[in-house]
């Protein structure tokens, strides 16, 4: 069997369909592990969920997106108002309903009307059922979004392991002060794993559409909820690939700026360097 981790999703299911396209990804016997936030951004909500579904051996973890879907699975209510891409989440579940015969209703009409009832049952189980991590038994750690390193790790608040952003940004602080000192200390985490593969803080933020690196822990976000790509990694060779940049449905004030590093399209990867706030960053491969 053969081991997959991808980044987040954020409702392109053609950029899913390229990526697994690009590994020759067998639904029976190879194993996916998504790290969250499948919904909002991107049209094809409906359709990612659909084509998750299908795979046997299947791992997604929960991100804060996913979390308010299933709240809103759950109560009706959307804790975060449909904002921050949801809007998108909702219509693509309103068109399946409906089909074409409504799909000119506007967003606020859309927010007032659209309930569970039009989330197949499926679906909203999918949601449900999302574990906040995954740990496998080569002590590889899967989070959405981190965790705090200075306590153990489980027991942790729920929302943590899905909003946290501390452990990412101490990783890259401690990996560029390691350019400049040359007996650095190794990086501290009370419970130790061999490997952390986040998602969450898009690597475009660091003028980064690759996967990225710091300590052990790997940022495979690579901004297919901000005009990015989608990137899916064997976790056996480290090899990568990516699909084309993604066409965000989201509001223009959320989208960082994106360098392009003229890295290819699905089907390749490789090791680059670059230079990003004056520091050199390697990416993984």
């Amino acid at each position: 069997m053969r081991e997959f981790v991808m980044g987040d999703l954020h409702g392109s299911c053609r950029a899913l369909n390229q990526c697994l396209n690009a590994v020759a990804f067998d639904y029976r016997k190879d194993r996916l592990i998504q790290l969250g936030d499948v919904v909002d951004r991107n049209a094809e909500v409906f359709e990612c969920v659909e084509e998750l579904l299908k795979i046997r051996n299947l791992i997604v973890v929960r991100g804060n997106h996913d979390d308010w879907f299933d709240e809103f699975c759950l109560t009706g209510h959307h804790p975060a108002g449909w904002i921050h891409g949801g809007m998108v989440t909702a219509r693509s579940y309103w068109r399946h309903f409906y089909g074409k015969s409504r799909e000119t209703i506007d967003d606020y009409q859309l927010a007032q009307e659209i309930s569970p009832k039009y989330i197949p049952k499926a679906h909203r189980d999918f949601f449900a059922q999302l574990p906040l991590y995954h740990i496998d038994q080569q002590g590889r750690c899967f989070v959405h979004g981190g965790f705090n390193r200075f306590f153990p790790f489980t027991g942790q608040p729920a929302s943590t392991y899905y909003w946290d952003r501390d452990l990412w940004a101490a990783a890259v602080e401690w990996h560029r002060n390691g350019q400049i000192q040359s007996n650095q200390t190794p990086f501290q985490i009370k419970t130790s794993f061999k490997e952390i593969y986040i998602g969450h803080s898009p690597t475009t933020f660091w003028d980064s559409t690759v996967p990225l690196q710091c300590a052990n822990i790997t940022n495979m976000d690579t901004g297919a909820g901000q005009g990015g790509k989608l990137t899916i990694m064997d976790l056996g060779t480290k090899e990568y690939w990516q699909s084309n940049k993604v066409k965000s449905k989201a509001e223009p004030s959320q989208l960082p700026r994106l360098i392009d590093n003229g890295l290819s399209d699905v089907g390749k990867s490789g090791t680059q360097t670059f230079t990003s706030q004056g520091s050199i960053w390697r990416n993984v491969n």
